[in-house]
C-alpha cells in the first residue's frame, strides 16, 4: 500500500488525508504529512482504552475517573474506546449504573451495536474516521477533526468508538484486530496531541511474553522501528498499522495499566542513551504465519495475485526457481485463491512458528547472530527460513520447540538482567 498526501479539505477542517493504491509489500506503509492545519493544541492528549478496560461498569466508572482527572488537570482529553467487555448482555441496565439518569442520545448509542457501546459521545463516523471500502479490515484513509476541534474548544472532554468509521460509500467499517489503537493515533495526529496515551490489561511491553518468560521485564522505552518490528513479529501490544502511524507522524506512544499509575513503555524516536545498554530489546513470537513454497510461477504474477486478494506478506525467500513466503494464517483462504488464480505449485508447510530477535542496537554490535546460532545449538533447534534486517533476526522452528526458543535466547542476552535496563529519558516524552 502506497500514500500520497494532499491538500487540507476545503472549509478549514483539520485532515489527515491518506491515499492509496494496494499491493503486497514486506515493507512498512509509508504515511504522508499531517495537513497545515494539524497544528499544536496546548495540552491536548489522546487515551486510548482496551475492551478489558471497560469490561463491566465499574471498570468503564474507573476509566471515567481517569479521563475526568486528566481534564481535571487542564488537559484537553480525546479518548478512544474500544467495545465492552463480554458482561454486557443488558446494555439498558449499563447505561443506568453508569448514570442513574442517561440522556436519551447516550443511552441509544449504548443500546447500538458494537463499539458504540462504549461511546459516550461521537461514534467513529461522526468523529470524522473515513476509511476505505474494505469491510472488515478497512484503513483509515482521513481524519476530518472539526467537530472535535470544536467540542475540545468548548472545554468538553471528547468519546470516540474505536475500530470503526465510515467508507468512502458512506457505509460503516471496521478496523480489524486491534483497530482501536490505530483510531487513537490518528486522532492524536490529526489533533497534533502532545501523545497519546494506550491504556491496556498488561503493564507495558515487555522483554518477551510474560507468560512464556517469567522474568521477562518491562522495557521503559522503544524506538519505533523497535516496535514496528516487535508488533509484525508477534507481539500483540499494539496493532502494526497503529505503530506505522505514530512512526511517520512522530506521535509519541505511552503503552500502559489501566490498572495502575506506574509508567508504562514509551514509543518514540531512537535516543543514542536507550541503546547504551540494552542491544536487545526482546524476543517476539507467533504460531499465526503460514509457511508456503511455491515453484513454478512468475514472481510478478505470484505477487500480484497475492496483493489482489489483499493478503499481507512477510517473509519472502527464493533459491534457484523456488519460492518460499509467509502470510497470516487468518489471509490462507485468500492466499490460496490468489495461488490458484496465478497456477503455482504450491506446498502449504505445516507445524512452524516464528521466532524474532529484535534490538536497534545490534546494528553497530557484531555477534549477535553468532550468539543467536550457538544459544539454538546449544538447545537442538534447527532454525529454517532465516531473515534478517538492520534490527531483526527472524526465523522458523517446529511449534514445539518455539517457546523453548524465546527462554533460551532471552537467558541468552540476559534481558532480565537489572543492567540492561535503558536510560530513562522520560522527560524529553512529554
Amino acid at each position: 500500500m502506497t500514500f500520497r498526501p494532499q491538500d487540507t479539505a476545503a472549509g478549514g477542517n483539520s485532515a489527515l488525508r491518506l491515499h492509496f493504491r494496494r499491493v503486497s509489500t514486506t515493507e512498512y506503509e509509508a504515511v504522508p504529512a499531517v495537513a497545515a492545519e494539524a497544528r499544536p493544541r496546548a495540552g491536548t492528549v489522546v487515551m486510548k482504552f482496551g475492551g478489558t478496560s471497560v469490561g463491566d461498569p465499574q471498570k468503564l466508572k474507573d476509566v471515567a475517573a481517569r479521563i475526568v482527572a486528566a481534564r481535571a488537570e487542564g488537559t484537553r482529553v480525546v479518548a478512544v474506546l474500544s467495545a465492552m467487555g463480554d458482561t454486557t448482555d443488558d446494555l439498558v441496565r449499563l447505561a443506568y449504573e453508569v448514570s442513574p439518569q442517561p440522556k436519551p442520545r447516550e443511552l441509544d448509542m449504548l443500546i447500538s451495536v458494537g463499539e458504540r457501546i462504549s461511546a459516550i459521545s461521537l461514534t467513529g463516523s461522526q468523529a470524522g474516521i473515513v476509511t476505505d471500502t474494505v469491510h472488515g479490515k478497512a484503513k483509515i484513509v482521513d481524519v476530518r477533526a472539526r467537530r472535535i476541534h470544536e467540542a475540545l474548544d468548548q472545554d468538553k472532554v471528547v468519546l470516540v468508538a474505536g475500530f470503526q468509521g465510515v467508507s468512502t460509500d458512506l457505509d460503516i467499517t471496521t478496523l480489524g484486530r486491534g483497530g482501536s489503537d490505530t483510531t487513537a493515533v490518528a486522532l492524536a495526529a490529526a489533533l497534533a496531541a502532545s501523545h497519546c496515551e494506550i491504556y491496556t490489561d498488561v503493564a507495558g511491553v515487555f522483554t518477551a511474553d510474560p507468560r512464556i518468560v517469567p522474568g521477562a521485564r518491562k522495557l521503559h522505552a522503544v524506538s519505533y522501528d523497535e516496535m514496528l518490528e516487535l508488533s509484525a513479529s508477534g507481539a500483540k501490544v499494539l496493532q502494526l498499522r497503529s505503530v506505522e502511524v505514530a512512526r511517520n507522524y512522530g506521535v509519541k506512544l505511552h503503552v500502559r495499566s489501566t490498572f495502575s499509575d506506574d509508567d508504562g513503555t514509551w514509543v518514540t524516536e531512537e535516543d543514542e542513551r536507550m541503546l547504551e545498554k540494552a542491544i536487545i530489546s526482546g524476543v517476539a513470537h507467533t504460531f499465526d504465519e503460514a509457511v508456503y513454497r511455491v515453484q513454478s510461477v512468475d514472481r510478478a504474477d505470484l505477487f500480484a495475485a497475492l496483493a489482489e486478494a489483499g493478503v499481507n506478506v512477510d517473509t519472502i525467500i527464493q533459491t534457484g526457481d523456488e519460492i518460499v513466503f509467509s502470510a497470516p494464517l487468518g489471509d490462507r483462504g485468500d492466499a490460496q485463491t490468489a495461488l490458484d488464480r496465478a497456477s503455482a505449485d504450491c506446498d502449504y508447510i505445516e507445524g512452524l512458528a516464528k521466532v524474532s530477535l529484535i534490538g536497534a542496537g545490534m546494528k553497530s554490535h557484531p555477534g549477535i547472530a553468532a550468539r543467536t546460532f550457538a544459544t539454538l545449538r546449544e538447545i537442538s533447534v534447527e532454525a529454517r527460513f532465516i531473515v534478517t534486517s538492520p534490527i531483526k533476526i527472524s526465523f522458523f522452528v517446529e511449534r514445539a520447540d518455539a517457546e523453548r526458543t524465546v527462554l533460551a535466547l532471552h537467558e541468552a542476552f540476559e534481558l532480565a538482567a537489572p543492567g540492561s535496563e535503558r536510560e530513562r529519558v522520560e522527560q524529553e516524552h512529554v
